[in-house]
């Protein structure tokens, strides 16, 4: 009886894992604490990029949600199903990694000089004609000219199978 009464409470205890059965991922005691400081410092590195880059929405889009989830839970067991992308030692390796590309996204804005070893990848400019028709298009112009023949133009007009021109 009086075993039974100590054991059930430490059985109900969160379990202590041991081993997370990755060779060279050990096991870390207080994950919880080290992904919310992990995910904290994630969102607030990332302010230095662009608010419109979607490198920063996605970011801070999936951030929020494993740091709102670490916050609910205190067991490692439900934050790795809530998050549903491996182990809690797992996801300290991502938001380490995460938290080192942040430090290395630079973006290049349209008139900042871009180092030789970076390719150009803005497209030359169009040519008049793709600006004269798009604004005959936008004007509903262009209809009208392509429907109506031109005068230099021979007329082709089919009779019986044979075609003439006139």
């Amino acid at each position: 009886m009086f075993l039974r009464r100590v054991v059930r409470p430490v059985m109900m205890m969160a379990r202590l894992k041991e081993t997370t059965g990755i060779v060279g991922l050990d096991v870390v005691p207080n994950a919880r604490e080290v992904l919310i400081g992990l995910y904290t410092k994630t969102l607030e590195e990332i302010k230095v990029v662009p608010e419109d880059e979607g490198y920063r929405k996605a970011v801070e889009s999936f951030t929020r949600h494993r740091l709102k989830v670490c916050q609910e839970e205190e067991d490692w067991e439900v934050i790795e199903k809530r998050i549903g992308c491996g182990q809690v030692e797992e996801l300290i390796e991502e938001a380490q990694d995460e938290l080192k590309l942040v430090g290395h996204m630079n973006v290049i804005e349209n008139d900042a000089p871009v180092p030789k070893h970076i390719p150009l990848h803005r497209p030359g400019p169009l040519p008049e004609e793709f600006y004269k028709t798009l604004e005959l298009v936008n004007t509903g112009t262009l209809e009208s000219i392509v429907s109506r023949p031109k005068k230099d133009e021979p007329t082709i007009t089919i009779t019986s199978g044979e075609s003439e021109s006139k």
